[in-house]
Parts: structure tokens; C-alpha cells; sequence
């Protein structure tokens, strides 16, 4: 009966015309072997996109191809299918008519799953076809993520808190973990999934809302609406993961969580904050060495670039990096320590946290709560025969001293400081105590950095300028007049922000002789920053018009990060 279902099965796969006979080998071989559909073995071994194969299939079985990214189930819809049998499945309802329940699916030759499906719902099925990648998506979105393990949580009526002895949790075998732990595992994987950068957990008075953010914004995530009922269970198995009491509710706490999610090594940053309606959490997520880029894939302007790497390369004085949390300053730090990284060189870097391991690199972990501070770990370093420090922010002014005192015996020093601009960072300086000759001879640049949203290649589209935001913001509309530039409009692939991925914008202030006599003379920021303009630096907001002609994100993302620049 077998061997019947599985001749039928590739003699219709040899009807859609789109595989030669090697090809129909190779899919009976996947067949066999591995327990994928025939679509995932399609796409996995490239023989057709995932859209062409369905469509040719849906042709061939007499089947509606139908979209359904558009279809907004209703809630007695969406309850005619259990949501375990959605996740197994893969499937969405899209209709219920008299006793027939429409699903859509993007395995329609799996001749068992309407029978499966019907046991399932109770109703009889009728298939359309779309793709996987829209169904799982309208299931997040309707079912919630993790909606089939909340299920069968709330059915059996007990939450599995058990935690393994290892500290590594693989998050790629969620099918061995049952009840709650499955259902954090899976938040987790979804963030990983969709780039987030940061995960909230928060209870709310009737919800636990739960938050990534994802290109710097964030987005509240689909899960089942009584999630609530188990926010403690759910808040427990977080701080198991990260080794925190959980025990003690009524006070911060910080923790660690390392896992793996699809073979990659993420380390979690856990901190916990007590709130009227119970603990809320917040995870910050770290690739381990996948976020390490070069200075040449910062998105500098040329002119920046080679500027940037004529000073890494000088011999001693102090590079600065300044901009609010989030804007990137730590990947331009690692960039810079990345090109400068050989063998003959030593490279100590003292950080809080040590946000991505890289090879090479002597790093150490600040502990202010056993005494190792920034200021004690950059003494020790200059007993230690450094060539480049880093120290991970300059926060007072024995740390500032010291990173002075190095770069004036012939070390390089890196680091951070939060100011809004470039020119800002010397009055920062001497605001905590410095004296302003010791800033002017020992910091040589300056860099200030911002990163905003880039548009998503697949749906951008020629546009104007909207006079209505320029005389909002009072920009001079000559600024646009006769350049290209381009909106967002949205889509599948980004999730209709009409934004992919981020870039960063520089504003790079060189401590010339005449910069350096300002500073001497404590004069105020805005005249150092109006002579370094005369002097050829490019603003914050110029370095994004740059951008905006170049078709990389729009105006209004421009505003948004940089608004407090001038023109």
C-alpha cells in the first residue's frame, strides 16, 4: 500500500514538469531518508523556489492557490482547529462553511493530513495551498508564539519546572522539553529568529505582554491571550535559566543564560526589576563572535572611513565614541580593535559586559561589586606591557585620568563616553573634573554615531520629500530639491515596517591645532562644533542626508535618530 501511495506521489511530482528524472532520484532519496515534506525537500536541495513548486502543485491537484496574508481569522475560526495541530501541521483555518473546514497548507501532496486534520477538528477538510513561511507567520499571529505548548499546558493543568544540570540550553530540540520550559524556549527561538536584540517580559494588570526589539524598535509579540495565568511559572523559568533566586522577588537582580539556537552560541544578559504586578524581565541577546564586523562594513563615507583608519593605526592618544545606549558604539569599538589585531601587538580591553569574545585579545570582565572597576583594571593594565587599551565606557574622572595618563606614555586607548555629539565630549571631560590641557594633548578624535533603519530593498519606492514634515522640522527643502529619494512602503519580507536591518551615521570631529586650543580654553561646545564644521566634518544629520540620497533609509528615519543636529 506503501509502495501505491509512493508511485502515485512522484507520478504526480513528475506531472508539475519541473524535474528531469535525476532530480525525481534525488527527492525519492530525501523521501526516504528524512522525515521532511516534499516541499522542504524541493527547496532544501534548490530545485525550485517554494512558490513555483505550489503553484504548479495546487494546478496540477485542482487546489486554490490563496494567500493568506490578508485573511484575519475570526476567534470562533480560529478555535474550529486546535493550535497543536496547526504547529504539527503547519496549516492555518481560512474558512468554515456548513461543516467544512478550509485550511491552507504547503504540503498539499501529504496525502495523510486531511484524514489527520479531520480527526483533529472533527470537520470535514478542504485544502488550499500557500507558502510556509506565510502560514507560520498568520499562525504566530493568531495562535500566538508557543500557542500549541500553552495548550497543552492549560490541558494538563501542571507546569514541568525541571532545569538539566548543563548551563547550555539548545533551544533547537524543543520537542524534548514539555510544558513551560518549551514555551520560553520557543520565545526565545523567535526572537533569535526575527534579529531581535532584546526580549521584555511584562506583566501588565490582564496580560503578560512580551516585547522584542527588532531593529531598535519595539514590537509586542502574538501569544495566547491567558498567558498570565502561568507569568509566574513563566518568570520562575527565566531566572532558573539565569541561576537567580527565584526565591526573591522584591529585588533586582542580574544573571547570565547560555544557549544555543540552531547551532549558534548566544550568551543572554538577564535583569530582573520588581513592578506592581510582578517581577518584569528583560534579556539581552549577544551572538558570540556574530557581531563582529570590520571598520569597512560600518557604512562610513569614504572620507570617514580613511580618516578613521588613518587614527587607529597612530601609535598613542585617546579615541572617543559617543552617542546615547543602543547606538552601536560597541561594534565600532570592535571594528576598530578587529583591524588593528596582530600578532604584534597587545590588546587588553576592559568591559561591562564583555558583549563578544574576540581571539587575540586579552579581555576582562568589570565587577564593581567585588571592587574591580574600571579604574583598578586600567592600572593593572599598564603593568601589563599594553600596546591598545580599551576601557568599555569612561564614567569618572579617576577612569578618565588614567586613560589620559596612558595615551600621553605612548599607548592608544579606545572608549566610550554618552554625549549627544562630537564636540560634546570635551566639556563631558572637563565637567568631571579633567583638566581641559590634559583633554586637548591626549584625545585625538572624536566620533559620534547614531544608527537608524535601512529601507527594505524589496519594497522601496521612489517618493518626494513631504513639504509638510520639512516646515514641521524647519528643514530647508532646497536640501531635496532635484535628488532621488525614496520611501518605505512594506511588505512580506519586513514585516510591513517597509525597514531591514540597520545602519549607523558618523560624525567624525579630528582634534586639529585649532580644536585643540578651544579645549584648552574651555570654549562651550557649540563653538568647537562650528569650527569643525568650517574645518570639513560632516554632522550627524549631514552623514544621514548622505544616506537618504543614497537610498539607504528614508527622511523621516534621519529625524528620528539625529534630531537634535542642525543643518
Amino acid at each position: 500500500m506503501a509502495d501505491k501511495k509512493e508511485d502515485l506521489l512522484f507520478e504526480l511530482l513528475r506531472q508539475t514538469k519541473l524535474f528531469n528524472d535525476v532530480q525525481l532520484d534525488q527527492l525519492a532519496l530525501d523521501d526516504r531518508h528524512g522525515d521532511a515534506s516534499i516541499t522542504e525537500s524541493v527547496v532544501r536541495l534548490g530545485l525550485a523556489s517554494e512558490e513555483d513548486f505550489l503553484v504548479a502543485a495546487a494546478n496540477l491537484l485542482g487546489l486554490e492557490y490563496l494567500d493568506v496574508s490578508s485573511i484575519e481569522p475570526t476567534q470562533d475560526l480560529i478555535e474550529k482547529l486546535p493550535a497543536r495541530a496547526v504547529y504539527q501541521y503547519n496549516v492555518i483555518p481560512v474558512l468554515f462553511d456548513g461543516d467544512v473546514l478550509t485550511i491552507a497548507t504547503s504540503d498539499p501532496l501529504n496525502l495523510s493530513l486531511v484524514d489527520s486534520l479531520r480527526m483533529a477538528s472533527g470537520y470535514q477538510i478542504r485544502a488550499v495551498v500557500c507558502t510556509t513561511e506565510k502560514i507560520g507567520k498568520q499562525a504566530r499571529k493568531f495562535y500566538g508564539v508557543g500557542g500549541d505548548t500553552f495548550e497543552s499546558m492549560m490541558s494538563g493543568g501542571r507546569y514541568d519546572l525541571e532545569v538539566a544540570d548543563d548551563t547550555k540550553y539548545d533551544l533547537s530540540d524543543v520537542g524534548q522539553e514539555a510544558s513551560i520550559v518549551r514555551f520560553v524556549n520557543q520565545i526565545v527561538a523567535e526572537a533569535d529568529r526575527q534579529g531581535a536584540t532584546d526580549i521584555h517580559v511584562e506583566p501588565m494588570e490582564h496580560e503578560l505582554r512580551i516585547r522584542y526589539r527588532i531593529d531598535g524598535l519595539l514590537h509586542k509579540v502574538d501569544v495566547p491571550a491567558q498567558l498570565h495565568r502561568v507569568q509566574a511559572a513563566v518568570i520562575s523559568r527565566l531566572k532558573v535559566m539565569a541561576n537567580l533566586d527565584i526565591a526573591e522577588k522584591r529585588m533586582p537582580m542580574d544573571g547570565r543564560i547560555g544557549i544555543r539556537v540552531n547551532g549558534k552560541e548566544i550568551d543572554i544578559r538577564v535583569s530582573t526589576c520588581p513592578t506592581v504586578y510582578g517581577e518584569s524581565i528583560s534579556l539581552r541577546l549577544l551572538q558570540k563572535g556574530g557581531g563582529l564586523v570590520r571598520l569597512s562594513q560600518l557604512g562610513m563615507s569614504p572620507k570617514n572611513e580613511k580618516l578613521m583608519m588613518r587614527t587607529i593605526h597612530r601609535p598613542n592618544g585617546i579615541v572617543l565614541v559617543t552617542g546615547p545606549t543602543g547606538s552601536g558604539k560597541s561594534t565600532s569599538l570592535y571594528a576598530f580593535l578587529h583591524e588593528i589585531n596582530t600578532v604584534d601587538k597587545r590588546i587588553l580591553t576592559a568591559e561591562e559586559p564583555v558583549e563578544y569574545e574576540m581571539p587575540g585579545i586579552n579581555q576582562v570582565l568589570v565587577r564593581p561589586d567585588i571592587g574591580l572597576t574600571f579604574a583598578r583594571v586600567l592600572r593593572s593594565f599598564l603593568r601589563q606591557d599594553p600596546d591598545i587599551l580599551m576601557v568599555g565606557e569612561v564614567r569618572d574622572v579617576e577612569t578618565a585620568e588614567i586613560a589620559i595618563n596612558a595615551s600621553l606614555t605612548g599607548h592608544l586607548v579606545f572608549s566610550t563616553l554618552h554625549t549627544n555629539d562630537a564636540a560634546g565630549a570635551f566639556a563631558r571631560l572637563i565637567d568631571m573634573g579633567v583638566e581641559p590641557f590634559l583633554v586637548a594633548s591626549s584625545v585625538i578624535v572624536v566620533m559620534a554615531q547614531r544608527l537608524l533603519r535601512r529601507l527594505c530593498p524589496s519594497c522601496k519606492e521612489e517618493g518626494e520629500a513631504d513639504p509638510a514634515l520639512l516646515e514641521r522640522m524647519e528643514i530647508n527643502p532646497e536640501i531635496f530639491r532635484g535628488r532621488k529619494i525614496y520611501n518605505s512602503r512594506g511588505c512580506q519580507l519586513c514585516s510591513q515596517t517597509g525597514y531591514r536591518g540597520r545602519g549607523g551615521i558618523f560624525e567624525i570631529l579630528p582634534v586639529t591645532d585649532s580644536i585643540r586650543a578651544m579645549v584648552t580654553e574651555h570654549r562651550p561646545s557649540l563653538e568647537i562644533r562650528d569650527r569643525a564644521i568650517e574645518e570639513g566634518m560632516a554632522t550627524l544629520r549631514d552623514d544621514g542626508w548622505a544616506k537618504v540620497f543614497d537610498g539607504f533609509t528614508t527622511i523621516e528615519e534621519v529625524l528620528r535618530v539625529a534630531e537634535d543636529q542642525g543643518d
